[in-house]
């Protein structure tokens, strides 16, 4: 079998991706947290998505992301803390506030997170990238994301 093709940094460090979701979400919230997240990530990381993939018949699916992105669980009140760590930590990181489940009018959830103070700012979700070393040091006590 193949090895997946390690996707490393600048400094040539291989790279880990991360989600972490609350874990009191339905799981629906958290599935559309995990997919938004890893949008935005991927818009601004393009290089992480893989070679395109070949059936045995010849069919060219798209690439995906060669390393994989584990969906941990975590408390709600403990999203922001990652979140710090990961900006002291120098790494990638995509917050997903509480708002952006609220409406499905972008400009609402903008005009309406303008007026909350960074440090009240409740999260549904943290995607991290960077250092697989950094990001293990951050994430490392939670586990997958299970049902609640």
């Amino acid at each position: 079998m193949e090895q997946s093709p390690a996707v490393v940094n600048d400094s040539g460090e291989p790279q880990r991706c991360v989600a972490v979701i609350d874990c009191g979400l339905a799981v629906g919230k958290a599935a559309n947290a995990a997919a938004v997240m890893a949008l935005t990530l991927g818009a601004r990381h393009p290089g992480l998505v893989g070679d395109a993939l070949v059936d045995a018949t010849g069919m060219e699916l798209p690439g995906l992301i060669p390393i994989g992105i584990p969906v941990l669980g975590a408390q709600k009140d403990e999203l922001p803390r990652i979140r710090h760590k990961g900006i002291e930590a120098g790494v990638e990181v995509i917050a997903f506030p509480v708002q952006g489940q609220q409406t499905n009018d972008y400009a609402e959830f903008r005009r309406t997170l303008k007026e909350i103070e960074t440090h009240r700012i409740e999260y549904l979700g943290i995607m991290l990238l960077g250092p697989k070393k950094k990001i293990s040091r951050i994430v490392g006590k939670y586990s997958l994301l299970r049902q609640p």
